[in-house]
């Protein structure tokens, strides 16, 4: 599980905090939000939520434009049980003949649900990762919902120019909706574009449709793109896409703060598994560079990696894009 790459918090912490309880419902005759007392707490019981509505959507939208089959992931993984014997985890996996991986998982116990939908491209195309980060608790909502770039803009103003300046429109549309969340750091704000939707909310059942209706918005973009987009037929440039997804995999697979949260959940072993070979799928077969070889500045002295979230020490409090989407600091 995924909640973006560095916030300078963990969700860990936010599950713990978890207090009143948010009850996930599937009932049809409950649309909005109750309120009622139990045993001196309040219990909150947010029927208006399902994340797996949202990959249903997705998906649907999907096969509207272009042919889906099962990824062999699929077949490894469909749902998991928590130790807890109560926390389900449920997986979905595909891919086309441009999109190499296409994946959801989605988490729910009676205290919080996390979302994780992401797409990944054949290296012969340089579209950007959707990528869609969602966390629900008693006590607050934390989404990041973005078209990472495969190249980082600061490097590629003609990628900018590609696919996203044409768009900023989306962002604005729920700019209002959805202001800053706080501080990010200096790393992994290379990893994301101006179209990044970053914040944190109180549920509400308008906040949740609006939460919907972006997500739906970010993926058809994302999805038009990929449609759109042509081969790469120079060999250096496949190199390059190839070496840019596998870059970006490694950073999430090691500093992804749901780590902690997937390590309680179902224990460290089938953690780091599910990290490595379905969440972040690639980052050991597309290369075999290390984290240190992409993040020199993380390595301690004894040749391992840095626990630090943040090593240039610098973060953002405020969007470092203008309004047309350059980048500002």
């Amino acid at each position: 599980m995924a909640l973006s790459m560095e916030f300078g918090f963990s969700i860990g912490s936010c599950f713990k905090a978890a207090n009143p309880p948010v009850l996930i419902s599937e009932s049809p005759k409950k649309t909005n939000f109750t309120l009622r007392r139990r045993s001196k707490r309040f219990l909150f019981r947010v029927s208006a939520v399902s994340y797996k509505d949202f990959a249903e959507s997705a998906l649907e939208e999907t096969r509207k434009k272009i042919v889906l089959e099962p990824s062999p992931l699929q077949e490894r993984y469909s749902s998991i049980t928590g130790l807890d014997g109560k926390t389900e985890l449920q997986m979905l996996a595909f891919k086309s003949s441009k999109i190499r991986l296409l994946r959801s998982m989605a988490i729910e116990n009676e205290t919080m649900q996390v979302f994780d939908f992401a797409g990944f491209m054949e290296p012969e195309y340089d579209a950007p990762i959707f990528c869609a980060n969602f966390f629900t608790s008693a006590n607050t909502n934390i989404v990041v919902l973005d078209l990472n770039p495969l190249h980082q803009l600061t490097d590629q103003t003609d990628y900018q120019e590609k696919y996203y300046n044409k768009i900023m429109s989306i962002y604005h549309k729920y700019a209002e909706t959805f202001p800053w969340g706080g501080k990010l750091t200096g790393e992994s704000i290379k990893f994301f574009s101006p179209l990044v939707m970053w914040t944190r909310f109180s549920s509400s059942q308008e906040k949740h449709k609006a939460l919907f209706s972006a997500f739906l918005e970010y993926y058809q973009a994302w999805l038009e793109m990929t449609i759109q987009v042509g081969d790469e037929m120079e060999p250096s440039q496949v190199r390059a896409n190839c070496e840019a997804q596998h870059k970006y995999l490694t950073w999430r697979a090691q500093k992804d703060p749901g780590h902690g949260l997937l390590k309680r959940l179902v224990g460290e072993t089938k953690a780091k598994e599910l990290l490595r070979d379905f969440l972040f799928n690639g980052v050991d077969e597309l290369d075999t560079k290390t984290f240190i070889d992409y993040f020199p500045e993380y390595e301690t002295e004894d040749g391992t990696v840095s626990d630090k979230r943040s090593i240039i020490g610098k973060s953002y409090e405020t969007r470092p894009w203008d309004s047309t989407g350059k980048f500002i600091g």
